[in-house]
């Protein structure tokens, strides 16, 4: 990262985005201290212009940042921090310092989807994630299947909330197949999208 500290007497906005929402969680302000005390700790720390000191956010009341990612703006004096937050962020008790909910179910699909990737990169032991990668493509498209099927029959009987439950299954076995097969629920958007748009 080349940022540049200097265009504001030695501190740089940070713009913190809840990872798997997507919401604007809050702005603060980052020294470079208090940038690498971030990446070593993993947790967002922020010079405190009113403390004049570095700053963890939940240190007091314990509502983390914990970091997903750091990316820089196209000038380098910005930061985009997307990260994982532990409680309410504001000190209103707000889910945000812009007073909105932090609330969008669907976006766990894309945190799922980054998780599944993760596992299939490191490939830890005891994951049954990793089992999947591990059997390869013919386990996988029978579990799709399987979860297909069942789908349907709880839809054909009723059972509300069994529906949900083997569709969610189908979608995850969905997600693992994609991945091992190099794609994600963005291909499925584009494709979607394309054939929205006709």
């Amino acid at each position: 990262m080349q940022l540049d500290f200097d265009k504001m007497n030695g501190l740089i906005p940070a713009v913190i985005q809840d990872a798997c929402t997507g919401k604007v969680l809050m702005l603060g302000y980052m020294s470079p201290e208090s940038l690498r005390h971030t990446k070593e700790t993993g947790q967002v720390t922020f010079f405190s212009r009113s403390k004049n000191r570095l700053w963890t956010k939940g240190e007091e009341s314990g509502n983390f940042l914990n970091v997903v990612s750091i990316d820089e703006d196209c000038d380098g004096d910005a930061l985009l921090i997307k990260v994982n937050p532990l409680g309410p962020v504001c000190h209103t008790g707000a889910d945000t310092c812009f007073n909105e909910k932090n609330e969008e179910d669907v976006m766990f699909l894309k945190y799922l989807q980054e998780f599944i990737v993760r596992r299939r990169q490191e490939m830890p032991e005891g994951s049954y994630t990793t089992t999947l990668f591990n059997k390869g493509i013919g386990r996988m498209a029978q579990k799709v299947g399987e979860e297909a099927v069942e789908t349907v029959i709880e839809a054909m009987n009723g059972d509300d909330e069994r529906l949900i439950y083997e569709a969610s299954d189908l979608i995850y076995h969905l997600i693992v197949m994609l991945t091992y097969k190099g794609f994600g629920l963005e291909d499925l958007a584009r494709e979607l999208k394309k054939r929205h748009n006709k």
